[in-house]
């Protein structure tokens, strides 16, 4: 996958990978600004498994597959999010 692709658009992704030293924490805040940076009509769980299948490969420990992998776990099971207005009135 090329900088600039359909499936990396800023070249985010692609540039996490040529870091050197890059942490977890750097991931999630790139991996943010990717999720946030793709089009409405792109199916986000398939782009992240493209970019699993071209980067996991030679990058198996790298902390941005990491990243890349609980964001598709994350995806498949959504975790209903409620505040003070879920909960029930006495």
């Amino acid at each position: 996958m090329k900088k600039g692709s359909e499936d990396d658009p800023k070249g985010l992704i692609h540039e996490s990978y040529r870091m050197e030293g890059i942490t977890k924490a750097e991931c999630r805040s790139i991996f943010l600004d990717w999720a946030l940076s793709l089009p409405m009509e792109r199916d986000t769980g398939r782009t992240i498994r493209a970019l699993l299948e071209t980067y996991r490969p030679a990058n198996p420990s790298h902390p941005m597959t990491e990243v890349l992998s609980e964001g598709l776990t994350s995806m498949a099971a959504p975790r209903r999010r409620g505040g003070w207005r879920s909960r029930p009135r006495n």
